[in-house]
Order: C-alpha cells, then sequence, then structure tokens
C-alpha cells in the first residue's frame, strides 16, 4: 500500500489518521468510496467474497483487502457498465486476488485516450429543434450511461444528426 512517512508514521490523513492496515468502519467505507451505506451491504449478499468482519450487534469492520474489493466492484458497476451478474462472474473466473491484479495491470499499462473530434453537424440537423422534456430531470437524456467512452458519444451524436435529417428529408 503506501510508504510509512516519518512525519504520519503510516498514517493516512485523509481517513481521519488510521493506518492504511486499520479496520474500518460500514460508515468510513461508505465515504471513502461514496457508496451508500446500503449498497454496502446489499453487495455483501451478492458479492461471497465481500466478507467484512461482524462484532457484537452485528457491526461491521472491513479489512483494507474488503475496501480494495470493494473499490474495484465500484468501478466495475459504475464505471465500466458491468451488471451484478457480470462481475459476480469475473469473481468466479478469476477470484478476488485476480479482480484486483488485473485492475492494477491495466491502471499501469493504460494509455491516454485520444482526443475525440466533435461531430459534424450539417445544416439540416442544426435547424431541427431539439424535443422538449417537461419530465423532472430537465432534459431528455440527462447523462450518457457510466463509462461509455467519448469516441462512442461523438458516433452516437454523428448518428442522431443523420437520422434527424433523413427524418427532415421525409
Amino acid at each position: 500500500m503506501a510508504e510509512k512517512s516519518a512525519v504520519t508514521g503510516g498514517r493516512n490523513e485523509s481517513r481521519g489518521g488510521k493506518s492504511d492496515a486499520a479496520f474500518r468502519t460500514i460508515s468510513e467505507v461508505s465515504s471513502d468510496l461514496n457508496i451508500p451505506q446500503h449498497v454496502l451491504r446489499f453487495w455483501e449478499t451478492k458479492f461471497a467474497q465481500v466478507k467484512p468482519m461482524k462484532r457484537a450487534g452485528g457491526r461491521r469492520y472491513y479489512r483494507p483487502e474488503d475496501v480494495q474489493l470493494l473499490s474495484r466492484i465500484r468501478d466495475l458497476l459504475y464505471s465500466e457498465g458491468y451488471t451484478i451478474r457480470g462481475v459476480q462472474k469475473l469473481l468466479r473466473e478469476k477470484g478476488p486476488k485476480g479482480l484486483l491484479a488485473e485492475a492494477e495491470d491495466v491502471s499501469a499499462t493504460a494509455p491516454e485516450p485520444a482526443p475525440t473530434a466533435e461531430p459534424v453537424v450539417t445544416e439540416a440537423a442544426a435547424e431541427v429543434s431539439a424535443p422538449v422534456d417537461t419530465g423532472p430531470q430537465g432534459s431528455l437524456f440527462p447523462m450518457a450511461p457510466a463509462g461509455m467512452p467519448a469516441a462512442t458519444k461523438a458516433a452516437l451524436k454523428e448518428i442522431l444528426a443523420e437520422l434527424k435529417e433523413i427524418r427532415d428529408a421525409l
């Protein structure tokens, strides 16, 4: 994990001065990973590999390995677009250590994504007004699905412009 510093003695100041090897409560893990506590409890039921230690009264204590695994599960679900079943399959095939090792390999060798050009908007597509959505979120599609590559977004915008042009031609 992190190297011990002379000043903090291996403590991570962002975690309230706890050592990197210290066990964490569910509220600390929830805060660190930006995941609600009920989601962490739900994940315990879906991923057998996530087994926090439980003390009297059912209070959960997460080991550093548990926190790393939860972080990887969060990335797979929220950033990479996996389903719960997909993550379960990965965990069955590779195991928790394999899944974590794969994440480290990918982050160490992943090239930076190439910048994408903005799609070309034709005059006909520019003249078409966007449909108005009166829904509570304020737009038809408030955000793209998590983990969608910029190149895919650009391609979809381009296809949408072509479809609008075809619609106007009809």
